[in-house]
């Protein structure tokens, strides 16, 4: 089963308190699509990946879009977790928000790619 985090739930505030860095790049606007958190303030997206971290984790994410030579660096926290053998075959990750130290940029530049797409309602990796 996945794990959001919520504002005022049991688990909010900082848990883990490590920061990582790490590097994600996606190629396509159906991954873009599928990893985009829109309903999260700031925005954030869902990293799939096996290593583990804790709700609250600080990452800094060096995000490559598309085919952009620069990659955004962005500061968030891990927000979601979905373990292995989570429910309904969902893939294994955790989904960062975005802090607010980047004024919107990443989140900006994310919906630019996907004007149209927003309102879809294919199914992504964390809804």
């Amino acid at each position: 089963m996945s794990t959001p985090l919520t504002p005022n739930g049991p688990m909010s505030g900082s848990v883990g308190g490590q920061q990582r860095i790490l590097s994600f790049a996606i190629k396509d606007k159906a991954a873009l699509y599928a990893a985009f958190m829109p309903f999260i303030r700031n925005g954030g997206l869902f990293i799939p990946t096996t290593k583990r971290y804790q709700l609250g984790d600080e990452i800094f994410l060096l995000l490559q879009l598309m085919e952009e030579p620069d990659r955004i660096p962005v500061a968030g926290k891990v927000i979601w977790v979905t373990p292995p053998g989570a429910e309904g075959n969902r893939a294994v990750g955790v989904g960062v928000q975005f802090s607010e130290q980047d004024k919107g940029v990443a989140r900006r530049k994310i919906e630019e790619y996907l004007v149209g797409l927003l309102t879809s309602e294919r199914p992504t990796h964390t809804m």
